[in-house]
Parts: structure tokens; C-alpha cells; sequence
């Protein structure tokens, strides 16, 4: 009989791990409570339109062609993307507006020359991001950070003989201020410490590698948006044979003699050899391993930032808007202290607004776009959320007027809206944070909860409140984190 593990949470990172531990000749079943799998990658419908709910970038898509390459299947038998020869469109109140080009060269030119800067800055600064890359993927990104020989390679050694390299001791903000003189050129790179709900201002200069995932690497579109991402893993899923169970909420993670045994599901035990749990970590402590003594050093760290979303179907098209685009705060510094310190929006939020019919037609009819509507929120804590969402509802239709020289609420025929108590509700993110735990300091990656458990032999955990952290190429490899540490099936 095959040795079967258990996989609790259909997000990427757990669809994954399924389909990293089939291949290794594991029989899987993955337990979902909710009716759909994907987690927060997943859509919704609202009249004539169609809208990824949450993660709206996509970069890396080698780390979801590989998982076909498990089975020597085609990826695009199941799943198809293209490149993005724009990254990102950024607007400011005074009229300023700029287009990053996914050609560096390009880049580098058009920045230089549209904020005044040296191309020579602006080269070694791309090059000081993937240097940053190159000397920490492998340490930070591809190993667990909590095993002994992760730190007995030649990697390790590489890193720490360039320590300095990494700007672990100065903030993002201040690594960005060393290079560049022009502050809108400064916030564009200062917004990358949000892609893990981090504050510029306080998470470390190691984390200006981030950029070189987008410019290096390249954003990528899938051909039916981003769900198409998990849902396409989850066919592959179930045609190797994995089984998935809608509906299934797991009560409990049975042990006895400190090994994980079993599942508790609607009050039965169901046994497995191997347990991986992708369930936020602060929530499983809470709910499935009460029993289990938990670690309180790495469940009171900080939480990363929330979201509130406005699902808006607009019935007109914005010709100077692409995929993505940012509509820039004049303070950004206020905007993160009243995210991380008074829990409360800000009074001029930055706008980030993501329209995926412009690349997926079939997302909303002709003469009219389907606008994914976000601004950085704090972390769900007993907010009055229905004043807040009006609020800050008046302040981002003020900024979009102001920087598209529109009424954008003459065209709102269609709106849905997502709170951080929302997120939390739908995911069983703690407080709704979208990232775990905020990188906000230098110790951020260390501190991360390991992808096994240091009590439970047998028990395993992935996704994006654990080591090496959140969005989609972070929790797809720590699915193969996961696979690199379970043993071998009997």
C-alpha cells in the first residue's frame, strides 16, 4: 500500500505540494472548506464582468511550467501565457505619468531621460538588484532557512563574504535614496516593499532585489487571467489522480507520541502518513493545533498589509491605462505609517488599479473594462470597515479623477467590494494580512515559521505565511521546499 499524505488548503502553494509529493509517489488528497480551490487566486462574476479576486502579477511562470514538467506533460497542453511589453503605467497629481518598458535598455533610457537621472544610475542600480538575487536566491528562496545544512554550501559562504552587498542594515527607502535624487523615481522603486505588505521605510535594502524578478524575469499575462493559474494546476491535479474534497473543513490535526497521524473531518479521524498543512500558520495554530504548544516568538511577529478592493465594471475604456497601473500618493511616508502604526487610511491613498480586460477580452464587453480597484489597507483589527470603505471609497475616486482628468463614478455601472475582515473571513488569513508576516525588518526572513513542523514529526507547512513568504512565486517554491524535506514513500 502507497504511503498517502494529506494536503490541508487547495491555495497555489498546497495544489502544488500535491502535485510535488504525486510525483514523488505519494497518494494525495487535498481538504478544502471552501467550494472552489485556489485561495485568494480564484475570480468572481459580477453582471458582464469577470474578476481575478486577488493576486492580480504574475511573474516566474517557470515555477508553474515545471510542476507539468513533473508528469512530462506540455504546460500549454493545460495553461498559456504571454509576456507584457509594459510592466506598469505610474500617474501623479501634477500630471506626471511613466511607462516602464519591459526592455531594460528601454527602461533605463526613457527613466533617465523622463526623471532626470543618469542611465549610469539607474544600470547600477539594476545591477545591485540582481546581485542581491543572485547571492540570496538559493539560501533564502529554494532551502529552508531552518535546517543546519542549508548553511553548510558554498552559497552560504558566498553570501556572507558579500554581506555588505545586501544593504541589510539600511531600509529600502535609503538604499533608493542613494541612487536616485528624484523623489517620484524614488517612490516607484520604494513600491516594490509592497509586493510582500512591507513599508519602504522599514524593510531592508535586500529587499530592492525585487524589482529584478519584474524587469529581469518579465510580468506575464495568462490567456484566460490569473485564476486560470490554479485552475489549470487543479485540473493537472486531478488528472494524476489526486483527490480533492470540496467543502471539507478540517477540525483537527490528530497526534499521538509526536506525530502527526490523522485528519479530524466532521468529526472522524482519517489517517495519513504525511500531513502538509496551507492553511495560514497563526490560524492553524489557533484552530487545528490547539493542542501543540506554539511558537509565540514567530506568531506575534508584525502582519504584512491587507487590501481593500473596489470590483468596479466601468462601461467606457481608458485608452492611457494598461494592465497595470499605479496612481501615486503625494505622501507615501504618512500612507505607511497610518497602514503599520495607526491601523486607519490615510487621507491620500496610492491607487493600484488592475483592468484584465485589457488583455482578456472575454472579461467584460466591448466599449467597457472590468477594474480591479486597490488600495494598501491595514490589517483587519475591529475597524468599522463600512465607514472606512466609504471613505477611503471618496479619496480613491478623487485621486482617479485628478490623475485621469475623469468622472470615473459617472461609468461605475457594476461594483463589488473586498475588506481586510472580508480576506480574513474567505481565507483564514489572520487579520487579513495578505503576506503572513511583514518583512519590516532584517531578521524578517529568519524569523518566518520553518516549512516543518519542530513538534510534529510528519506534519509539514507551505504557502505564504511561511518560509520564504507571500505571492505566487514564493509560495510555489515553498511547495518545493516542502517536497525537498518530506522522505521518500514506503
Amino acid at each position: 500500500m502507497k504511503s498517502n499524505a494529506a494536503i490541508i488548503g487547495s491555495g497555489i502553494a498546497g495544489i502544488a505540494s500535491a502535485l510535488r509529493l504525486k510525483a514523488k509517489g505519494y497518494e494525495v488528497d487535498i481538504f478544502e472548506q471552501n467550494d472552489y480551490t485556489g485561495g485568494k487566486l480564484h475570480s468572481i462574476t459580477r453582471g458582464n464582468y469577470r474578476f481575478d479576486y486577488g493576486p492580480s502579477l504574475f511573474t516566474m511562470p517557470h515555477l508553474v511550467d515545471e510542476l507539468f514538467g513533473l508528469f512530462d506533460i506540455d504546460p500549454k497542453d493545460y495553461f498559456q501565457y504571454k509576456r507584457k511589453e509594459t510592466i506598469c503605467n505610474y500617474f501623479w497629481e501634477d500630471g506626471k505619468r511613466f511607462q516602464v518598458n519591459a526592455d531594460t535598455k528601454t527602461f533605463i533610457k526613457e527613466a533617465a531621460e523622463s526623471f532626470d537621472e543618469s542611465e549610469k544610475h539607474l544600470e547600477d542600480y539594476l545591477k545591485s538588484t540582481k546581485t542581491k538575487y543572485d547571492l540570496t536566491s538559493k539560501l533564502f528562496l529554494e532551502k529552508s532557512l531552518h535546517k543546519f545544512d542549508t548553511y553548510l554550501s558554498k552559497d552560504t559562504l558566498k553570501a556572507v563574504f558579500n554581506i555588505g552587498k545586501l544593504h541589510l542594515d539600511s531600509s529600502l527607502n535609503e538604499v533608493n535614496e542613494k541612487y536616485f535624487d528624484h523623489p517620484k523615481l524614488i517612490q516607484l522603486f520604494n513600491r516594490f516593499a509592497t509586493y510582500n505588505g512591507s513599508t519602504p521605510y522599514k524593510t531592508p535594502g535586500i529587499m530592492s532585489m525585487i524589482p529584478h524578478l519584474e524587469m529581469n524575469y518579465g510580468t506575464f499575462v495568462p490567456k484566460h487571467g490569473m485564476h486560470d493559474i490554479s485552475q489549470s494546476l487543479t485540473q493537472l491535479a486531478k488528472n494524476v489522480g489526486i483527490s480533492i474534497h470540496l467543502n471539507q473543513k478540517v477540525d483537527e490535526i490528530v497526534y499521538e507520541n509526536n506525530t502527526a497521524k490523522a485528519l479530524k473531518i466532521n468529526g472522524d479521524d482519517q489517517a495519513f502518513d504525511l500531513i502538509v498543512c496551507n492553511m495560514d500558520v497563526y490560524s492553524a495554530y489557533n484552530t487545528l493545533l490547539k493542542k501543540v504548544k506554539a511558537p509565540k516568538k514567530t506568531l506575534s511577529q508584525e502582519r504584512s498589509s491587507s487590501a481593500l478592493i473596489f470590483y468596479w465594471g466601468i462601461n467606457k475604456t481608458f485608452e492611457e491605462l494598461d494592465l497595470h497601473n499605479i496612481l501615486f500618493t503625494e505622501d507615501y511616508e504618512k500612507e505607511f505609517d497610518h497602514l503599520f502604526n495607526k491601523k486607519y487610511f490615510a487621507d491620500d491613498p496610492t491607487v493600484y488599479i488592475n483592468i484584465s480586460s485589457k488583455e482578456v477580452k472575454e472579461d467584460a464587453q466591448e466599449g467597457h473594462e472590468n477594474w480591479f480597484v486597490m488600495v494598501n489597507a491595514p490589517t483587519n483589527c475591529g475597524q468599522d470597515w463600512t465607514a472606512q470603505t466609504t471613505y477611503i471609497r471618496e479619496k480613491v475616486i478623487a485621486k482617479i479623477n485628478k490623475c485621469l482628468g475623469s468622472k470615473i463614478e459617472n461609468y461605475i455601472e457594476v461594483e463589488h467590494v473586498v475588506t481586510p475582515k472580508d480576506i480574513e473571513f474567505a481565507t483564514s488569513s489572520f487579520q487579513g494580512s495578505l503576506y503572513g508576516t511583514s518583512s519590516n525588518n532584517k531578521f524578517a526572513a529568519f524569523l518566518r515559521h520553518p516549512n516543518f513542523s519542530s513538534k510534529l514529526k510528519n506534519l509539514y507547512f507551505c504557502g505564504g505565511s511561511v518560509h520564504p513568504g507571500g505571492g505566487i512565486p514564493l509560495c510555489l517554491l515553498s511547495a518545493k521546499i516542502v517536497s525537498d524535506l518530506v522522505p521518500q514513500p514506503q
